[in-house]
C-alpha cells in the first residue's frame, strides 16, 4: 500500500472481478439476503430484474473482498521490493452506495478504484483522509454498483 504523498487525485486502479453464478447468489441470500428473488430462478425471472439477481450486499461484499486481496498483494510486491510498506488505518464510513443496475447470474463485474479527494487530517496530521469511488462494471461495460469511500491513509512524512 502507498503513502498519502504518493497518492494523485484522479489514479485509477483495476483490482478484480468475478463471476455471479447461480450457486453463490442463492447461497449468499440464504444467509444474508433472503429475498424471493435472490433465492429462486421464477421468481427472478418474474421480478423487475428479469431473471436470479445478486443481493447488493453480495456485489458489494465481493468489491470489499477483491479490494483488501489486491491490497495485500501490492503490500507483499512493495515488501518484496525492500519498500517500506504503509499500513492504512480504518475507514470513517462511505456514502453514495448505489446499485445502479442488477447483478443476474452469470454476469461478470469487474472492479475500479479512482481516487476523488485527499487531505491531511486536522486532528491526526500523521494521517492523510482520502476518498476514492470504487465502481463495478458488467461483461457489457455498464455500471452496476458504485459508492464512495473514505480511508486513513498514513503520512510519509507527517511534519512537512
Amino acid at each position: 500500500m502507498r503513502f498519502f504523498e504518493d497518492i494523485e487525485i484522479g489514479a485509477r486502479r483495476e483490482f478484480g472481478s468475478f463471476t455471479f453464478t447461480a450457486e453463490d447468489i442463492k447461497r449468499f441470500a440464504a444467509q444474508f439476503d433472503p429475498q424471493r428473488f435472490h433465492l429462486d430462478e421464477e421468481a427472478g425471472r418474474n421480478s423487475l430484474f428479469g431473471g436470479l439477481a445478486a443481493s447488493g450486499w453480495h456485489v458489494a461484499s465481493v468489491c470489499m473482498k477483491l479490494l483488501v486481496a489486491d491490497g495485500k498483494r501490492l503490500a507483499a510486491e512493495a515488501a518484496a521490493r525492500g519498500e517500506k510498506v504503509a499500513v492504512w488505518g480504518p475507514s470513517p464510513g462511505f456514502r453514495e452506495l448505489r446499485w445502479i443496475r442488477p447483478v443476474l447470474a452469470g454476469d461478470t463485474i469487474s472492479f475500479t478504484n479512482q481516487v476523488e479527494t485527499k487531505r491531511t487530517s486536522e486532528k491526526r496530521p500523521e494521517w492523510g483522509i482520502l476518498q476514492a469511488r470504487n465502481t463495478g462494471v458488467n461483461q457489457r461495460n455498464e455500471v452496476v454498483f458504485s459508492f464512495l469511500a473514505t480511508a486513513f491513509v498514513p503520512r510519509r512524512n507527517p511534519g512537512s
